[in-house]
């Protein structure tokens, strides 16, 4: 069912008080999450598959460290599914120097914690910056 045109309306100022209210929160909710490559899946895939097949026929010939192998390749398959890919840094390294030396540029930001940036956004409300 369509929505009507006061709804969409509605919908369309939501989207543009959001967006003025918390920019931050209204890029994370409209920006399109990175999806992994299917050949991630693939592997992980028939990485149980394969460990699957090991706890079996270790359990069917009483090898129990073939089962137990068969459950190691297993987990490791499903964490390698779920698993973060690592991203490469890309982008300038440093600076060049009038001498063509180069600079190592600034070192990256530590990355806060949740309860911190929580707490210095709720210190910044409490003394009226409202962002």
């Amino acid at each position: 069912m369509p929505l009507s045109e006061y709804e969409q309306r509605v919908l369309e100022q939501m989207e543009r008080q959001l967006t003025s209210d918390d920019p931050r929160l209204a890029n994370t909710l409209t920006r399109r999450g990175g999806r992994r490559p299917v050949t991630r899946y693939v592997i992980a895939g028939v990485g149980a598959v394969v460990g699957l097949l090991l706890l079996v026929i270790g359990a069917a010939t009483s090898r129990p460290w073939v089962g137990a192998i068969g459950f190691v390749v297993m987990f490791a398959a499903v964490a390698y599914a779920f698993a973060v890919p690592r991203t490469e840094h890309t982008g300038p390294q440093g600076t060049v120097a009038p001498d063509g030396t180069v600079r190592p540029g600034p070192a990256p930001a530590k990355k806060q914690g949740f309860m911190a940036r929580f707490e210095e956004r709720w210190d910044r409300r409490r003394e009226g910056d409202g962002r």
